[in-house]
């Protein structure tokens, strides 16, 4: 697997509310690359293409950075590692890389998207899901964009927990911990009694 995406941004030299301010207003978005090292290099994006690799890639995605600096060009793989936003609009305000090693483990919080419906719902169950992410460890190009989960066929009581999960091959859950991700949950007593009484008094 390569890296099939690269995002040009320029360094920045000037830092502060004022310099950050005076590049948003120029559809610019003021951010800081991390090396892996312990460094760190003070970056400007625009905003667009930020945006449409923002969409593509999430937080789990590795691409490319390619940092101009007084034209003298460096590319870096990373992933985006954090990102703040206006409070009301859909524009970013910062947004920080982290640069990873294609050869070393990292850990990312990846989402979780359950599909279809439950036979066990359709029964008259209830659907419960206890994780909206869950954190993988793995080498950077192999951990997925997401986890897909179809609870078509649970039943009543039926649970998915992470060691059901089929992940990529050298990924694994960091933490090694095994606990429930979602289950079909029978309906308790009050809850089927209180339905009832609900019909009936609209019948």
């Amino acid at each position: 697997m390569s890296i099939e995406k690269t995002l040009c941004v320029q360094k920045r030299e000037q830092s502060g509310k004022g310099p950050s301010g005076r590049l948003r207003a120029r559809n610019l978005v003021p951010g800081v690359f991390y090396t892996g090292g312990g460094g760190n290099i003070s970056v400007q994006i625009p905003a667009l293409p930020l945006d449409k690799m923002y969409e593509e890639m999430g937080h789990t995605t590795v691409f490319n950075l390619e940092i101009d600096d007084s034209g003298q060009k460096s590319v870096h793989p990373v992933l985006i590692w954090s990102v703040q936003r206006h409070p009301y609009k859909k524009a970013f305000r910062h947004i920080d890389f982290y640069g990873v090693d294609l050869d070393r483990e990292v850990k990312v919080e990846v989402p979780l998207e359950f599909v279809g419906t439950a036979r066990g719902v359709k029964l008259g169950g209830t659907l419960e899901t206890y994780r909206e992410t869950l954190r993988l460890a793995g080498k950077p190009l192999d951990i997925p964009r997401k986890i897909t989960i179809d609870v078509t066929d649970m039943g009543i009581n039926d649970t998915v927990t992470v060691q059901d999960l089929r992940l990529p091959a050298g990924v694994l859950p960091a933490g090694g911990r095994n606990f429930v991700i979602v289950s079909v949950l029978a309906k308790s007593k009050d809850e089927t009694e209180g339905e009832a009484a609900e019909s009936s008094s609209t019948g």
